[in-house]
């Protein structure tokens, strides 16, 4: 009878751990399933992808300073290890992606210059990521240029930095912020665009004009009726930016958008965000991208030398070749075989950073 009593007690041990061992693999499998669905996992970042990239060889050191409208643009100042603080050096500027924030994008082309010899300075621009502006995450074409301009009187003011071999790299949006601010700042003496957006004629006309001239108007007339709703105090309204979720109706730009800012490979909120309101400009002020037209004029920036990389494969190359087409000499317009346009965010095995340590050691050169 004991014998027996035993037995049953062992075989119902082993029952109840049969049961548990099946609950916690089952769910352990639906919480990978969940996981595939929603975010990726760092083993689904592409291949050579280092966003978060930090060099052991440049000193970083965060830095703010003050636009013309008395607003506080913040940024980090990259110097390469060993500089001779006597020796005044060459520097570049870097802007982020529009919707971005230096930590995105930014940071990694910054260091990565840095490590050739540069000093640079990658920055928020005003009403995004740490840099001053409210209401947060708002448009204005107008701001954006003063502060690399900004940015200039913060480099060009620093014992080490030769105030008359500065230059500038704009990525996805802020390709054309630069220019608009070269256009009217000969201080930039060399301007490199990287997968640039012309985020003026992307609002009006859509990707490949996509967009008809009812839909633009219909966006105004949207954005115009808000402004009654947030004047009263109503909710403020986002627009665009990167989705929060694919579905089988997702396009190939959302879903390369997604990879980016929803997933480890390159998603960043700042201080005083939130993961919903990251990418995303505010309706009302959104619009005045209809009003923006940086490639006007752009021949006049000549002879300061332009340089345009875009990839082979990104959807955003038709802007780098209309600028290219429109700019003065001398001009270059350098396709990265097999690029997309998110790919030159932040695949290092992509990204031709020796095409611009040539472009900018030949056009900020001692003279």
């Amino acid at each position: 009878m004991k014998k027996k009593s035993i037995l049953t007690c062992v075989l119902t041990v082993i029952a109840l751990v049969l049961i548990l061992s099946t609950s916690i693999l089952s769910s352990k499998t639906s919480v990978e399933a969940a996981s595939k669905t929603s975010v990726a996992n760092d083993s689904d970042i592409p291949s050579g992808a280092d966003n978060f990239y930090k060099s052991k060889k440049v000193n970083k050191k965060k830095v703010s300073f003050k636009n013309q409208y008395n607003m506080e643009v913040n940024g980090n100042l990259f110097v390469p290890k060993g500089l001779n603080k006597k020796a005044k050096k060459p520097a570049i500027i870097v802007g982020h992606p529009m919707g971005a924030v230096k930590e995105q994008s930014a940071n990694l082309y910054a260091q990565k210059m840095a490590e050739k010899g540069f000093v640079t300075l990658s920055l928020d621009l005003s009403f995004w990521g740490e840099s001053e502006g409210q209401p947060r995450n708002a448009v204005s074409p107008d701001i954006y240029a003063e502060d690399f301009s900004a940015a200039v009187d913060f480099l060009g003011t620093r014992s080490f930095v030769d105030k008359n071999r500065i230059g500038v790299i704009g990525i996805c949006g802020s390709g054309g912020f630069a220019i608009s601010a070269a256009k009217i700042d000969p201080r930039l003496k060399a301007i490199a665009t990287v997968s640039m957006y012309d985020m003026g004629a992307a609002n009006r006309n859509g990707i490949k004009h996509s967009q008809t001239l009812e839909q633009r108007k219909k966006i105004l007339e949207e954005a115009a009726e808000q402004r009654y709703v947030e004047f009263k105090g109503g909710k403020t309204k986002y627009t665009s930016g990167a989705v929060h979720e694919l579905n089988e109706n997702s396009t190939d730009i959302e879903r390369e958008f997604y990879d980016f800012y929803r997933t480890p490979r390159g998603e960043y909120t700042p201080k005083g965000s939130s993961p919903e309101l990251t990418t995303h400009p505010t309706l009302t002020s959104n619009v005045k991208f209809m009003n923006f037209y940086p490639f006007e004029d752009i021949e006049t920036i000549s002879p300061r030398p332009m340089l345009f990389i875009t990839g082979e494969n990104a959807h955003s190359r038709e802007f780098s070749e209309d600028a290219y087409k429109l700019a003065g000499e001398p001009k270059e317009l350098y396709v990265v075989p097999g690029a997309s346009h998110v790919d030159l965010y932040d695949r290092v095995n992509l990204i031709p950073f020796d095409k611009l340590n040539s472009f900018f050691k030949e056009n900020l050169k001692k003279k």
